[in-house]
């Protein structure tokens, strides 16, 4: 390997240690003090409670751990937004379990934490995925609660999906194991079935101080709506478990003993590894986000056997199209090709840009993966579609709109790995959040934003400029580096695939070596859900 290959591995490999070293943090919620206090009143911490629950922890994946990552430091921080979100295999069931953190503010609600809950159960309604819910909470975080109260997609969206989840028959449980209040009393209550955990669990519309102040009567919690009031005198729990393992116990075995789900039918074989070796994509991958490289070195270290077979090779070939299988699973690959290639004609087109005929290859590709029921996997590495005179007079316009249809239109499982840039339009086209990926997920160098961080500097530093003349500042060099530094590293820091994760923008910055099993979780998943619409494109400008 050359030294440019060993410079990229070296710095992407420091991208993965940093990574883990971020997740460490995170795990730990709201510190070791506070879980060594959870652990002394005999409860188990989120995470701990989802490893007992899961077959194998190993065998899961974990949505939106880097929620709310750095964004209510004044409030002194949201670790994964105080809610931890898993899909696993309990009892050989795939399932998404949704864990309240304790340690956080008593497992109170941030906004983020409410997004977060919702993403969780959209996941679970777009699969037919049975979701179970480990409650520990506090409910609404009071200083913040004019952000997660009323709207369409705060707090009370919760109790909305439970009822449409039932009606659609999706399974779901929850465990009362610690505190459960005020509207957040609804969520266990509205599930199927419901357990508590003596001692610890509790379930009310208002607790022993609001009822004094309320209507002057002096109950304790515990007799207010303890575990023996809920499963002895008022019937609002199923189950009632002595600790939090037995809880979880009982739990795997009504999983147990579920129905089989259906399946979308999708096609899989035997898994295979890739031939090439998977690690390799470290040194392919480049240090620089402006580097050209062949994206299809990377393909054939994601895909089994490395066998890709590429759908209209020699044309529209910034897009690359075509067919393989990830885990036994197949699927149809739409992927920005990031090294400038020259057409037939003899022009030469910038890799990572979407040109005129490389949109029209990936409608056309998108609409057959839907004809044939096949789910489709963006690999995002894109800088946007290309611009200038030709470009528009060719119709650009009209053939990324085309893209975009397809893209909004498709009805078999889409997913998304946002692989280096994801800036514009072209994040649109290719998948991006907005356009409802079952999964998406980013990889420590993806970057996401309206454009580079060089870019927008530029365009943000003649803006800032252009204020200060008017004022009648004078702008020297030196002022006008200061300047442009200061803008990129704000900008910088709005681009990283931590700020969007924060966001819920993504479900996860991964490890690049995982991407294998993300995808197949995802599309096992989507198997569980029949396809009930067919694709159609709709009015388009032909």
């Amino acid at each position: 390997m050359d030294i440019k290959f060993n410079k990229n591995e070296d710095h992407n490999k420091l991208l993965v240690s940093e990574l883990k070293k971020r997740l460490a943090k995170v795990k730990l919620g709201g510190g070791e003090k506070r879980i060594e206090k959870h652990h002394k009143k005999g409860k188990m911490t989120a995470r701990e409670r989802i490893d007992y629950l899961l077959d194998d922890k190993s065998k899961s994946i974990e949505i939106g751990a880097f929620a709310g990552d750095g964004m209510y430091e004044e409030h002194g921080g949201a670790p994964s937004g105080g809610v931890v979100v898993k899909i696993g295999y309990v009892k050989g069931r795939q399932c998404i379990v949704v864990a309240n953190d304790a340690t956080v503010k008593a497992g109170a609600w941030f906004p983020i934490t409410a997004k977060k809950n919702l993403r969780a159960q959209e996941i679970s309604i777009e699969n037919n995925l049975p979701i179970i819910y480990l409650v520990d909470s506090a409910g609404v975080y009071l200083p913040m609660q004019d952000e997660i109260f009323p709207d369409k997609e705060h707090f009370g969206r919760i109790f909305r999906n439970n009822a449409v989840m039932s009606s659609k028959g999706i399974t779901q449980i929850a465990a009362v194991m610690g505190s459960c209040v005020a509207g957040g009393a609804y969520l266990p209550i509205m599930s199927d079935e419901a357990l508590i955990v003596e001692k610890t669990g509790s379930i009310f519309l208002a607790g022993s101080y609001l009822v004094k102040a309320a209507i002057g009567e002096s109950v304790d919690n515990e007799t207010l709506g303890g575990a023996t009031t809920h499963s002895e005198i008022s019937g609002v729990t199923d189950y009632k478990a002595k600790d939090d393992k037995d809880a979880l116990d009982t739990i795997k075995k009504i999983v147990s003993k579920m129905g089989a789900a259906e399946s979308a039918g999708f096609s899989r074989e035997k898994a295979v590894k890739p031939k090439e070796k998977e690690d390799e994509i470290f040194g392919h991958l480049p240090k620089s986000r402006a580097d050209q490289y062949d994206m299809l070195e990377i393909i054939h270290r994601l895909v089994d056997d490395s066998e890709f077979t590429q759908y209209k090779e020699g044309y529209g070939q910034t897009i690359l199209t075509g067919y393989a299988r990830i885990d036994g699973w197949a699927v149809g690959i739409v992927a920005n090709q990031r090294k400038i290639v020259k057409t037939k004609k003899g022009e030469m087109q910038f890799g990572g840009v979407i040109y005129s005929d490389s949109a029209d290859k990936a409608t056309r590709f998108i609409a057959n993966c839907n004809q044939k029921k096949i789910p489709l996997v963006f690999l995002q590495d894109v800088t946007g579609f290309m611009v200038g005179s030709k470009s528009e007079h060719g119709g650009i316009i009209k053939d990324g709109a085309k893209m975009v249809n397809a893209v909004s239109n498709s009805v078999v499982p889409k997913f998304t790995i946002v692989i280096g840039n994801s800036y514009g339009a072209g994040n649109y086209a290719m998948c991006g959040k907005a356009y409802d990926p079952r999964i998406i997920a980013a990889w420590p160098s993806a970057e996401l934003a309206v454009m580079s961080g060089n870019s927008a500097a530029k365009v943000l530093l003649q803006i800032e400029t252009a204020s200060l003349k008017k004022e009648g500042k004078e702008i020297t060099p030196e002022v006008e580096k200061e300047l442009y530094d200061k803008i990129k590293a704000r900008y910088d820091e709005q681009i990283s695939p931590y700020y969007a994760a924060a966001r819920l923008w993504t479900d996860a910055v991964i490890d690049p070596l995982d991407t294998r099993k993300w995808i197949s979780m995802g599309i096992e998943a989507a198997d569980q859900a029949p396809l009930e619409k067919k694709f159609n494109m709709g009015v388009l400008q032909v």
